[in-house]
């Protein structure tokens, strides 16, 4: 798709967003899957869950504007989902909670570009004038600050403080 105008920027970033989120949801199964912290499990499944949601609303507004969510695919979470199986799931840890910390580190990694992406997409919505859109994004951008807060007190209130 050749990009002519802000339009156009902003419809291929959200279908760069949907690659993102789609690429993270089965890491971060995995991730929950392998932490021995029940409230991180935990709280990777709500995080799982917060980017179905957000893969829902970045569907909804590409279809809304007439694309295909699915029409590319996001490099840059390619490389932080290379990072997280390598860091979080693949290296060998002595520690158990050495590894929970490596998961929060490695979902906070991949939150934080999707915060990037959510900022920079409501912030497009909102210069062509789509209010509607950029409402609905904002809202997303929120839930995911909301997680990454969350991961931070996991981390700093017991992951954190138990590795050794």
């Amino acid at each position: 798709m050749a990009i002519k105008n802000l339009k156009d920027l902003y419809l291929d970033q959200l279908r760069d967003l949907y690659s993102a989120c789609k690429q993270s949801q089965p890491i971060v199964t995995e991730m929950g899957r392998a932490s021995k912290s029940e409230e991180l499990s935990k709280a990777l499944i709500a995080g799982n869950q917060g980017i179905a949601d957000g893969m829902e609303v970045l569907s909804a507004l590409c279809n809304e504007h007439g694309v295909d969510p699915t029409g590319e695919h996001c490099k840059g979470m390619e490389g932080l989902v290379t990072e997280a199986r390598k860091h979080a799931l693949e290296t060998e840890y002595a520690d158990e909670d050495a590894q929970d910390a490596a998961v929060i580190t490695q979902y906070q990694r991949m939150a934080h570009y999707a915060i990037a992406g959510y900022g920079c997409v409501r912030t497009f919505a909102n210069r062509l004038g789509l209010d509607g859109d950029a409402a609905k994004l904002q809202e997303c951008l929120d839930n995911t600050w909301d997680g990454d807060r969350q991961m931070t007190k996991i981390a700093e209130g017991g992951v954190n403080k138990a590795a050794v």
